[in-house]
């Protein structure tokens, strides 16, 4: 691309000391702008990541990978629904539910919760819900004993714990002698669950299927059954090989077709912050600018000669493109040699920041997220090395094409 007395020559200017110790301050001041923004954009991000992957594991805990139900939102065959899914050799688990908005009442205590009806031995095997008990279990959900496992926000919300009892009243209505009368039926707590979201914590409770079934006459119905697969991340291909197993006769729906409006803000979210640390990075291009300027100015009587003695334009180019690209390289290193082992170890850096200044970033009562915790991705550290290294080439071509335009009769002139 150039040839090697360009390389020579704008590496020389580099390591050159200079008259204007100004010019020499703004280049380093341009060093350490891009440097701070890479070291931004990768921290930040990686963090977001892990915010990100955190998010979709607790979500997941509540979610299952896939799930499987009718058109009309019931399954009647649903145990030969069920086998025919294991079979699939991505499936390592599946288990009916039934899904139903109620009231939960305790005395003058009123809230709104989304009751699932489950089969506790294979609930588990699809969802961690077990492994978020803080107080009872799944498995104490017998049937006929119309036992019930509640979020920990929605306890606290109802005034209960584990044995004491609540009315649940279901949108049905029995038609009575004293005319038409809310169904319900009084359950008895026998587990809290925490999983760190509000969304969970709050709203959702677990019952036996046949409690449920019997609470909201589904007969030998379910809504659906649920799908976990061995690699999350391939469900939308799994979904659709399983959709065409079944030959479209069912509806298969995936994690991130049920969540797709908050995984989608989450990277629009990522996104923006790119664009907005990227423009950082620009402003600290701006002083690779300034920087330019000044040595063309500095070096107009070094470029007229070399215009003289045959030095063609692109020539002259070259050099300051070379001269600043050096600048943007050495500043976007810096940030990768510093950012990574940052944001690799943040979770520490941020806990010795809590002890050293006795606060607490994220507190518990108030983020569900209280710990920070960071994903490092090789692929986005390369690829925000190369768009800061980008950005700041792009920022030598006006400069650089100016030099290339100095006039050697003129520049000389005066000497």
């Amino acid at each position: 691309m150039f040839q090697p007395k360009e390389l020579f020559i704008g590496l020389r200017y580099i390591r050159a000391r200079r008259k204007n110790h100004f010019v020499s301050f703004i280049a380093f001041i341009s060093i350490a702008g891009v440097a701070l923004g890479v070291f931004a954009l990768i921290v930040v991000l990686s963090v977001m990541n892990g915010f990100g992957n955190e998010l979709r594991d607790r979500t997941l805990s509540m979610t299952s990978h896939a799930t499987i139900s009718g058109y009309d939102g019931y399954l009647r065959d649903w145990p030969a629904v069920l086998e025919k899914a294991e079979q699939n050799k991505e499936v390592i688990a599946a288990a009916p539910y039934i899904n139903k908005e109620v009231m939960l009442s305790n005395g003058r205590r009123v809230s709104g919760s989304l009751i699932r009806g489950i089969k506790p031995e294979m609930e588990s095997k699809v969802s961690l819900v077990e492994s978020k008990m803080v107080s009872g279990s799944l498995f104490d959900l017998k049937p006929g004993e119309y036992g019930l496992v509640i979020g920990r926000e929605l306890a606290n919300t109802l005034g209960v714990f584990e044995g004491d009892r609540v009315t649940v009243i279901t949108p049905q209505a029995n038609i009575t002698a004293v005319g038409v009368m809310p169904r319900l039926r009084r359950f008895r707590v026998v587990g809290v669950f925490e999983v760190g979201m509000h969304e969970f914590d709050a709203a959702m409770a677990y019952m036996h299927i046949e409690d449920a079934a019997k609470l909201f006459s589904y007969g030998d119905k379910v809504n659906g059954v649920r799908l976990k697969f061995k690699d999350l991340y391939e469900a939308p291909r799994i979904t659709r090989d399983i959709e065409k197993e079944f030959n479209d006769e069912y509806w298969v729906q995936d994690w991130s077709q049920q969540h797709r409006n908050f995984f989608r803000a989450l990277q629009t979210e990522k996104t923006v912050m790119f664009i907005i640390l990227l423009l950082m990075v620009s402003v600290a291009a701006l002083n690779i600018v300034s920087t330019l300027m000044m040595t063309v100015t500095d070096k107009e009587s070094d470029i007229a000669i070399l215009r003289a003695l045959g030095m063609r334009p692109s020539s002259i180019m070259m050099i300051f493109i070379i001269q600043g690209a050096f600048i943007g390289l050495f500043g976007t290193l810096i940030g990768v040699a510093s950012g990574v082992p940052v944001a690799l170890n943040v979770f520490e850096i941020v806990s010795w920041l809590e002890q050293l200044f006795h606060t607490d970033f994220l507190p518990s009562d108030v983020y569900y997220i209280s710990d920070i915790v960071a994903d490092v991705k090789v692929s986005e550290v390369v690829t925000y090395a190369i768009s800061a290294f980008t950005v700041t080439v792009l920022a030598t071509i006006y400069p650089a094409w100016r030099a290339s335009r100095t006039m050697p009769a003129e520049a000389l002139r005066y000497e």
